[in-house]
């Protein structure tokens, strides 16, 4: 598995390099973005290439050794079992329209999964970190231990996703049977709607879409914290698509029954 210390540490540079990367431009007059889609607007800035490019290069320097999967630049080989995936900004919207709840996802996975991983939001200076021993969250009001909501019913839950359509129709349909039963749906956090999971505020995140840098980050802090993440099915989803975050079996298990009826 390596050095979980110098993984600790590593994740640290990169996340405090991406911090500076990525407020360099953010509510910066004239960010302007280019789309990789040509059926939707799918954004991508200057300041997510220099974000990736900056923890590239400290992992050429720190960990020669260890394959990279970013979302800008790819996938890079390496020997040592080790694969740092880098989602520079997540939420790439959200810093178009000056919200501070996009972040830097960082993670590092090995052949049994995802061991570590952190959501680093800069301009608020939060940091949410799990794996290796470690579930804390760090930021302007200190230091803290993550621990998801107890237990409670769908009807007095909270549920986030990024996007009201969710993904296709039929997607959208089981979405919206859970979220008619849930207290209070809210929209457009992206990465810092899992943050708040493991923070113990919400209970639930439901997303479709996603892909393995959105997603492998958010499911080492969420476990870290006593959480799940699963796939709409109750699989593992470290590659992305179907995801369902909960604070506890209990709520996972209501909530996946509706996604399937």
């Amino acid at each position: 598995m390596g050095d979980a210390q110098d993984l600790i540490e590593t994740a640290a540079e990169l996340a405090d390099a991406a911090r500076a990367a990525t407020l360099l431009h953010f509510r910066s007059a004239g960010l302007t973005a280019d789309t990789k889609e040509a059926e939707r607007f799918d954004p991508v800035t200057v300041a997510d290439r220099l974000s990736e490019q900056r923890m590239r290069e400290i992992l050429a320097r720190r960990r020669p050794q260890d394959a990279i999967l970013g979302e800008e630049y790819g996938a890079t080989s390496g020997t040592s079992g080790l694969t740092w995936v880098l989602d520079p900004i997540d939420g790439t919207r959200g810093y178009l329209s000056g919200t501070p709840t996009w972040g830097v996802l960082i993670s590092v996975r090995d052949a049994s999964g995802v061991i570590y991983g952190l959501i680093d939001q800069p301009y608020i200076r939060e940091r949410f970190e799990g794996g290796l021993g470690r579930a804390e969250v760090n930021g302007p009001s200190g230091r803290a231990d993550l621990r998801t909501r107890a237990p409670r019913r769908l009807d007095q839950a909270i549920l986030l996703s990024t996007f009201p359509e969710v993904g296709t129709p039929a997607e959208a349909a089981a979405f919206r049977r859970v979220a008619s039963q849930a207290k209070l749906v809210r929209y457009g956090m992206d990465c810092y709607g899992y943050a708040l999971l493991a923070a113990g505020q919400v209970d639930l995140v439901i997303e479709a879409g996603l892909q393995a840098y959105d997603v492998q980050a958010p499911i080492a802090v969420i476990e870290a914290a006593g959480g799940l993440v699963t796939d709409w099915q109750g699989k593992p989803c470290l590659n992305g698509g179907q995801v369902l975050a909960a604070a506890n079996p209990q709520i996972h298990a209501e909530a996946m029954a509706l996604l399937n009826a």
